[in-house]
């Protein structure tokens, strides 16, 4: 039981010693403690997942830390809970995490506050794996807002410079939407269930949905926002909310608008939000969640239309982007959009699958774009660059790598490929197999997606590394090779996005699922998806193979053959173009409609209603009144002897009249 603590409190330690000690102890010192730690965690976590995922242990394994919430119907124990899909997020979470880490090392070597920058990658850390080893709601919730806490630090570390602190903000307000749903979703769960510890939800809610025809059918047990639901409506409900929280942490279409801009933070930060962390908290919400996910149909049809919607749209973006890491950013979301397709249509075992592969190339090519920078001198337009090559070899080839996973390059029908070959096939060929109403739809947008994420993928290749030199020649002259403490990162990666596909695709989503799985992703009796996408028309399994080369080609043509062919195209399609360019303009629309709305609605409430209102009446009115009386009472008091001596003669002539006629009464 020890080992399962150690694997989460391990990276608390290494925050709590370079947070609070680092000043003391040195730069130097925080990054080893950290670091250090991390890689026991990350070896830690690999015993885990071959003992659990890969040995036989039946059921998830508890480990108590304390009690924690007893509040009427509440009584809550902070505990670990491990099973298959918690082993697979831990190896994913810290093995990305202390490559990062190592990395870092090299990448912020001349920045004077990396003890606080290694505390908080640390810290991000820890609340991730509190979030993925949760046994309930309340648990999860912590490491929800600890994950978002850590990015916004991470996000806005230079906070000197005005982008970095708006990004951080962005995000972090942006996912309080998410959250908001989220929290309002834990709220539904108590209320259907009585609790929020995953046992009880789980195990009652086979039972929990009435039998059609049944006399509970029709019976109002909810109300929510002014509706009144049964049984399987309040279930979509809860469902629905919780996937609102999946949606801004994992930066869905309508709450996607933090990811691009979180891009500000360093890069090391970049490839541990995008692969590691944040974004794929909400695709293991979903997945956690799938007992009950699985009773609610129109539930699903929501995730698969909306993960649809991500990947293609952020697809159709990443295609103008211009910025080195923004071009992987919109790769993620749109990558993100593949999972929750995935989650969808009932293919939980292909959304963790394509997860875990993911976490391999989009962490390698995030720290190889992190390369590039540091050769460049901190230039991250692609415009800029070019020619790279000949000077950075190691990092083209991992780059490279990387790139082939992410395209899913392979054999067709063989078991040869990169891993993004068979992740990504799985979830288009499980999409066309769904029975869900939206099942073309999704494969549809899927495949235009993985058009899109050749072109782009490759596009980026090209004007990095391939053609002239486009950088000045003093920058030319400096380009090097970064140092082995940032490339032996690049390398483990590197394997991971090469072999991770074929070696786990059985298991993850093959014929080994079961066995594999033990029952920590839930499917209903009516879900055979896992055996029917095995038997789709080979157009279907050679769609994605023929959208890569697509996209390959057309990459290859407009940035290496004809060279002056985008330019051309953007010209010709300026209002597209823009639009592109402008990200579907969601920025300046999200801009009129909350932000500026809300500014204005506060200037009305300031001048009018605190100032003209509050202070007129109020505060300042009382004050004001005060003053004016008393300045007409001063004016009594004029210094003059025979002012006073006049009104002491009037109060005597006074006195004596009252004394005079009162004394008659």
């Amino acid at each position: 039981m020890f080992l399962y603590k150690a694997i989460v409190f391990l990276p608390l330690i290494g925050a709590i010693i370079a947070g609070l000690f680092g000043r003391a102890i040195g730069a130097k010192a925080s990054e080893y403690v950290t670091s250090g730690l991390m890689i026991i965690a990350a070896i830690l976590s690999w015993v885990v997942f071959f003992t659990v995922a890969l040995g036989h242990p039946e059921g998830a394994i508890k480990v108590e830390v304390l009690r924690w919430i007893q509040s009427g119907g509440i009584d809550v124990s902070w505990s670990l809970r491990v099973d298959t899909l918690t082993s697979v997020m831990l190896i994913v979470v810290n093995t990305v995490s202390t490559l990062v880490h190592i990395y870092s090392i090299g990448y912020m070597h001349t920045d004077p506050h990396r003890p606080r920058f290694f505390a908080y990658l640390s810290l991000f850390t820890f609340a991730m794996l509190m979030l993925v080893t949760s046994d309930n709601l309340a648990q999860m919730f912590f490491g929800w807002e600890g994950v978002g806490l850590a990015s916004y630090l991470l996000i806005g570390f230079w906070f000197k410079k005005p982008s970095a602190s708006a990004a951080a903000m962005k995000a972090f307000i942006v996912n309080r939407v998410g959250d908001f749903g989220f929290v309002l979703g834990i709220a539904t769960v108590f209320v259907l269930f009585g609790s929020i510890n995953f046992d009880t939800i789980f195990a009652n809610a086979s039972t929990f949905a009435p039998a059609e025809g049944g006399g509970e059918a029709g019976e109002v047990i909810l109300n929510l926002f002014g509706m009144h639901l049964d049984k399987a409506h309040a279930l979509t409900g809860a469902c629905l909310l919780l996937f609102m929280g999946a949606m801004g942490k994992s930066a869905q279409f309508l709450l996607h608008t933090w990811l691009p801009d979180a891009m500000e933070g360093p890069t090391p930060v970049s490839a541990l939000i995008h692969a590691a962390t944040m974004v794929t908290a909400g695709v293991f919400l979903v997945a956690r969640m799938s007992p009950i996910f699985e009773l609610s149909h129109d539930a699903l049809v929501v995730v698969t239309i909306i993960g649809a919607i991500t990947a293609f749209f952020a697809a159709t973006v990443g295609l103008v982007q211009n910025d080195i890491k923004r071009v992987i950013a919109y790769s993620t979301c749109s990558q993100l959009g593949y999972m929750f397709v995935a989650l969808g249509v009932g293919a939980y075992g292909a959304a963790i699958f394509h997860l875990f592969t993911h976490a391999f190339f989009k962490a390698l090519l995030f720290l190889c774009a992190g390369s590039v920078i540091h050769a460049v001198d901190g230039e991250q337009d692609m415009r800029y660059m070019g020619g790279l090559r000949p000077h950075i070899k190691v990092t083209f080839w991992m780059m490279m790598i990387g790139t082939l996973a992410i395209t899913g390059v392979g054999i067709p029908f063989t078991p040869i490929g990169f891993a993004g070959f068979f992740s990504k096939d799985v979830i288009i060929e499980a999409a066309y197999a769904s029975h869900s109403p939206a099942a073309g739809f999704a494969f549809t947008m899927l495949v235009i997606a993985a058009l899109f994420t050749s072109f782009y993928s490759w596009r980026l290749i090209f004007m990095t590394f391939f053609g002239k030199p486009r950088a000045s020649h003093e920058v030319m002259h400096h380009v090097h090779e970064s140092p082995q403490v940032m490339l032996v990162p690049l390398y483990i990666l590197a394997i991971g996005a090469v072999v991770a596909g074929f070696l786990f695709e059985g298991r993850f989503y093959g014929e080994e699922y079961a066995e594999f799985w033990k029952g920590a992703l839930f499917t209903g009796a009516e879900n055979e998806l896992v055996e029917e996408f095995h038997h789709v028309p080979a157009w279907v399994g050679l769609s994605p193979f023929i959208a890569m080369l697509l996209g390959f080609v057309t990459a290859w043509y407009m940035y290496i053959k004809s060279p002056s062919t985008p330019r051309k195209l953007a010209q010709q399609h300026r209002v597209l173009y823009q639009f592109l360019l402008n990200k579907w303009y969601f920025d300046e629309l999200y801009d009129f409609l909350f932000v500026r709305t809300a500014k204005a609605l506060g200037n009305f409430l300031w001048k009018k209603g605190d100032v003209g209102v509050i202070d007129t009446y109020g505060p300042n009115g009382i004050a004001a009144r005060v003053g004016d009386v008393t300045d007409r009472v001063v004016r009594l008091q004029t210094g003059y002897l025979y002012h006073y001596a006049f009104a002491m003669l009037i109060g005597i002539a006074a006195l004596v009249t009252w004394m005079m006629l009162g004394s008659s009464f």
